[in-house]
């Protein structure tokens, strides 16, 4: 039987840990993984904005357009997206969902305003939406699956190797690192969330919209996922998403925080 050395696991390991402090996520002082350049992302963001404008229809919708217009501006003037080239569009589709991409470009789907239904429930969204972008968590994303990929194809590797374990073992011993790795990758995406959670409520908060709004609207889509049908049978622990309630209890408590920037 063949071993790798021992030390190269210890080495990889302490290469990882040591690049992983390279950035923080504002606000929250996270620590993160991100190979890619704010620059890099922005044009990512920016070339893909341009081609959705090309295929999806836009709204002409003047309410909805005055809406979006009038809560994104008085939030960009606190969210910080370096050299934001900021561009707020509403794009015909009945989903309720809005989206934000690197160079400050945000979309705005006309099936939202069921949900949101007034201002601050707008800029809970949008204020999300950015988050996202503010975090970096697009480039991470990319990171952290590239970095759980190759882990796994090493000891993959590693278990091909092992001269004395059957086929069966190596076939269950894949299986349930690969297990791991989608549990490990879920789990990331689901901390993503909450954290693009918090930091909207700082943002709505700074922009002078009431912080507890965001608790509302999300007590708002979970009635409509009810109502709609639009449940999942998936669990709780294999999501990328949290489930409602643990996103609305992970609001309630950080409410303290984003209503000391409240000034309403």
């Amino acid at each position: 039987m063949r071993h790798l050395p021992l030390s190269l696991p210890l080495v990889s390991l302490a290469t990882v840990l040591i690049i992983t402090a390279c950035t923080v996520v504002p606000d929250t002082g996270r620590k993160q993984f991100n190979p890619l350049s704010p620059g890099e992302e922005a044009q990512l963001g920016l070339t893909e904005f341009e081609k959705m404008k090309r295929d999806k229809p836009v709204s002409q919708n003047a309410s909805f357009n005055a809406q979006v217009q009038r809560v994104g501006q008085r939030l960009a003037q606190v969210m910080p997206v370096p050299n934001a080239q900021w561009e707020f569009v509403v794009f015909e589709d009945p989903t309720p969902n809005a989206f934000a991409l690197p160079g400050g470009k945000v979309g705005v789907h006309t099936g939202l305003f069921q949900i949101s239904q007034n201002d601050a429930g707008l800029a809970a969204v949008i204020g999300h939406e950015v988050a996202h972008v503010v975090a970096r968590h697009s480039g991470e994303r990319m990171a952290q699956g590239a970095l759980t990929a190759g882990v796994a194809a090493v000891a993959g590797e590693m278990i091909r190797q092992n001269s004395d374990m059957d086929t069966g073992g190596q076939i269950a011993t894949g299986a349930a690192l690969g297990g791991a790795a989608l549990l490990h990758t879920q789990r990331f995406s689901r901390k993503q969330e909450l954290e693009a959670d918090q930091l909207g409520a700082l943002y709505m908060a700074r922009a002078g919209y009431d912080p507890r709004e965001s608790i509302e609207l999300w007590k708002r889509f979970a009635n409509w996922r009810v109502q709609s049908g639009n449940t999942s049978n998936t669990p709780a622990f294999l999501s990328t998403h949290p489930v409602d309630e643990v996103r609305i209890s992970e609001l309630q408590n950080f409410m303290p925080r984003a209503l000391a920037e409240y000034r309403g």
